[in-house]
């Protein structure tokens, strides 16, 4: 058998700084175990160099405005659905329970309709749905819509509700248009 090993008094401190805030559950109370003993007489000694306290996360666990473990939304990144879920939206065979045409809207209106469309739809349980963003007519490249929506569905606001992002098929639209695959609601509360 292993012997236990005693807890330093570093440890002991970071302990007391990360319960600070515990409250003892009913018909309870904190005790110590193991109380910090100084010899009588002797300071206790002092670091020579002060580090700042361990910032903590807020109280809740989780920070505002998502979980932790989400990954970045990336058009065409289907890593995070099964196979066959991933290869049916991939050929735009999953049917399209919903459309929003944006073209023609300036970029303040076309993000307001699309995060009411996502909330809509996850709300209502809608799984694959068709954002219309048109090919754009910037010579430069891309449309300002078609580069700014897949950045708008990955914002905290929208990314807890999109499972996927992918380039809809040319009888979709295609380069004008994505294929947004919609979580659950049940998973939005995992």
């Amino acid at each position: 058998m292993s012997r236990r090993r005693s807890v330093s008094t570093e440890e002991r401190r970071l302990w007391r700084i990360a319960m600070r805030d515990a409250e003892p559950m009913p018909g309870r109370t904190i005790e110590d175990p193991d109380p910090p003993a100084a010899p009588a007489g002797e300071p206790e000694p002092v670091a020579t160099t002060a580090s700042p306290p361990p910032t903590l996360p807020p109280r809740g666990g989780v920070p505002k405005g998502g979980r932790p473990s989400q990954p970045p939304l990336k058009v065409g990144n289907l890593d995070n659905i099964d196979r066959r879920t991933a290869d049916r939206f991939s050929r735009g065979e999953m049917e399209i329970d919903g459309r929003i045409d944006l073209h023609g809207m300036s970029q303040a209106q076309a993000h307001g309709a699309l995060s009411g469309f996502v909330h809509r739809a996850w709300h209502e349980g809608r799984r694959c749905v068709l954002v219309i963003t048109g090919k754009g007519t910037y010579t430069g490249g891309a449309g300002v819509l078609r580069q700014s929506v897949p950045r708008w569905l990955a914002d905290a606001a929208l990314r807890p509700m999109v499972l996927a992002v992918r380039p809809a098929q040319p009888r979709h639209g295609g380069d004008g248009a994505l294929y947004v695959l919609v979580k659950r609601r049940r998973d939005h509360h995992r």
